[in-house]
């Protein structure tokens, strides 16, 4: 694993106001209504189909005003490589996305998921990391989304958006926060905490992803459900924090030690690295962006069944 990550999000402040230019990671419907119009403040609505999330037709017919619009599992923000999903396109490539949107380096983003459900929370959790792996921390999710911020009869806007002045915008890669499948296995020959953030039934190997070869697990990681602190009030869903603290305490991670979250294809990774990283408080927090879509791809890896033990990927794909 690369250089430790220094968590420097600081107290979370979700009950209330914080600065506009420096929100912490997760800000609730009451804090935006604040800052909207803030100079610097860009809003950015990535609904997708995700959870029946919605599309651009959705989005013009009932947004957050002023906020921007990019489809997440549409626009790019993820790419396939050599049979592998879900994998963080070039910074090149993701410069330009993001610059086209009209956001610079100087600008404050909170990204607005669909609210539909937890995995549909995944997509802005995707984001926000996508722009802290490009040294980009001036980033929040606004926790429920767009359904919360409605359910709350907060004022809504609507109707066709016009062209967006492209911005400049340049990336920095933080490798800190992206685990490589080498760095996985050193991690998990060391004893590292390697934490699966899918539901249950993937965890055992009781269902298998499309995306990946073999059903199962990478051996010795422990299960963190990535939907296990989302709950839904008035059809939006939202993060608990107190939750995700009580699942962490149950499950008895270490927030101390070096932490590697991954997936099937690094959405719902995303969206434990996030509670682990930015509200859990764990210091050394990556993510395998490949997750079991790369991890699979090798014949020789180990794998872990609940009922059938350690065995290689080879053996199960026999």
């Amino acid at each position: 694993m690369r250089s430790p990550l220094i968590l420097a999000a600081g107290a979370l402040a979700i009950a209330g106001p914080a600065h506009a230019l420096h929100p912490s990671p997760l800000v609730e419907a009451e804090w935006l209504d604040e800052q909207l119009g803030s100079d610097g403040l860009v809003v950015l609505d990535v609904r997708s189909r995700i959870d029946d999330g919605g599309d651009r037709d959705t989005f013009e017919a009932a947004r957050i005003p002023g906020s921007r619009y990019s489809n997440y599992t549409d626009a790019g923000w993820r790419e396939g490589r050599d049979d592998v999903a879900g994998l963080l396109p070039d910074v090149a490539d993701l410069e330009k996305l993001i610059g086209g949107l009209g956001i610079g380096n100087d600008d404050t983003v909170v990204i607005v998921p669909a609210g539909t459900g937890p995995t549909d929370f995944g997509s802005a959790a995707r984001v926000y990391w996508t722009f802290k792996v490009l040294g980009h921390d001036e980033v929040t999710i606004l926790n429920g989304g767009f359904s919360g911020w409605e359910q709350q009869g907060y004022e809504i806007a609507s109707g066709p958006v016009g062209d967006t002045q492209a911005a400049s915008f340049e990336g920095s890669l933080q490798e800190s926060l992206l685990a490589t499948t080498e760095e996985v296995e050193a991690a998990r020959q060391a004893g590292e905490q390697l934490v699966d953030a899918r539901p249950p039934a993937f965890f055992t190997g009781e269902t298998q992803s499309p995306a990946t070869r073999v059903p199962g697990t990478i051996p010795e990681s422990a299960n963190l459900p990535h939907d296990g602190a989302l709950t839904e009030r008035d059809g939006a869903y939202y993060l608990e924090p107190e939750r995700l603290q009580a699942n962490i305490d149950e499950s008895e991670l270490d927030r101390g030690a070096p932490t590697v979250a991954f997936c099937n294809t690094g959405h719902w990774a995303a969206s434990g690295w996030f509670q682990l990283s930015e509200i859990g408080g764990f210091e050394n927090a990556t993510m395998y962006d490949g997750s079991m879509a790369e991890w699979t791809r090798d014949d020789a890896r180990p794998m872990h069944l609940a009922d059938r033990g350690l065995v290689t990927v080879g053996e199960l794909a026999e």
